[in-house]
């Protein structure tokens, strides 16, 4: 007896729990608050504290990212019929505004400071507590930016971002204070403090910037891009064809539709296999995409009448997308 063939589709690709880096950078926000706040009760640096109160960002940040990552991963439902990806995007655009509300914070002290100096104290030992609890946030950023990049996660990225940016602030502050040890300006430290104030509010508008990006359903990156026409090129003859190219994504997950134009005479099954073929050959260069494609006969006028406006060019700049490569309309 022969066995029938199995038609049940492909097991789809295992996604990986992220979760476990948001709870990595949990970890090392609380310890580098503890740290730095400790570090500012030893000197009464108003630099080091503003380091502190961005490392509490961090912690609210993690916090966030964990429950967007958890959202994100729950599957599709009959409501969510195409999942939660987009909860990452939420995670970053907190982010980015908590950055903004550490960054009033700093500011407002500094300006005090300054109106106000203070002598500061203890500055060796808390010199070498912002270093060890910048060694944490630094080898904690690269963990997470690695993660995010290979997972495609813009909460990890925002998150790996932001403690690079924590990293950088705390190299800042720590210069300025060593600086007023040695040259006695105590009005350093404030200037310091209010340089570290600005330089959130840029890291803050970069993550709202990538966030509402996001939410606004942007294209694929370039290189995604090239490696989607390459494909497309591949399969390109006087025969078959595409156009309409369009791609976004969500979260980890990549998107793309495409008009697949065939000859007249072609079967719907053999139409089928075709595109079956071609969805998984896509899949194998982008392992997240998922492939919407349009059937249309190649020699019919109106399956070049409904080209989206907004697209992306897959023959090259000299290629009329109204008119088929290799086989041009009559």
């Amino acid at each position: 007896m022969i066995a029938a063939p199995d038609t049940s589709p492909p097991p789809a690709q295992e996604r990986v729990d992220l979760r476990k880096f948001a709870w990595l950078s949990i970890v090392a926000a609380i310890l580098t608050i503890t740290l730095k706040t400790g570090a500012w009760v030893m000197t009464d640096s108003v630099g080091l504290l503003s380091d502190a109160a961005e490392s509490t960002v961090n912690l609210v940040a993690a916090v966030v990212a964990l429950i967007a990552l958890t959202v994100a991963a729950r599957p599709a439902t009959e409501r969510f019929l195409y999942g939660r990806a987009k909860a990452e995007y939420f995670s970053a655009a907190v982010e980015g505004l908590m950055i903004f509300v550490a960054a009033a914070v700093i500011l407002v002290t500094a300006v005090e400071r300054f109106l106000n100096p203070r002598p500061l104290e203890n500055l060796g030992m808390g010199l070498v507590i912002v270093v060890l609890a910048s060694l944490i946030n630094g080898g904690v950023a690269v963990v997470l930016l690695r993660a995010g990049k290979e997972h495609n996660s813009i909460t990890l990225r925002a998150d790996g971002k932001h403690l690079m940016t924590d990293v950088v602030t705390s190299a800042g502050v720590l210069l300025g204070v060593a600086l007023v040890a040695l040259t006695g300006w105590e009005r350093l430290d404030a200037l310091v403090a209010f340089a570290v104030g600005v330089n959130i509010i840029v890291t803050g508008i970069g993550l709202l910037g990538e966030s509402v990006s996001g939410l606004l359903d942007k294209a694929l990156p370039d290189e995604d891009h090239d490696i989607i026409t390459e494909v497309l090129r591949r399969r390109t003859d006087g025969t078959v064809t595409f156009h309409g190219l369009q791609t976004r994504e969500a979260g980890q997950q990549k998107y793309m539709n495409v008009h697949v134009l065939v000859p007249d005479d072609w079967t719907v099954k053999r139409g089928h296999d075709y595109i079956e073929g071609l969805e998984d050959e896509l899949r194998e260069c982008l392992p997240d995409l998922t492939v919407l494609t349009h059937l249309e006969p190649i020699s019919d006028p109106a399956s070049y009448e409904d080209i989206p406006e907004q697209h992306v060019p897959i023959h090259g700049d000299d290629h009329d997308p109204t008119r088929p490569p290799g086989n041009p309309l009559a």
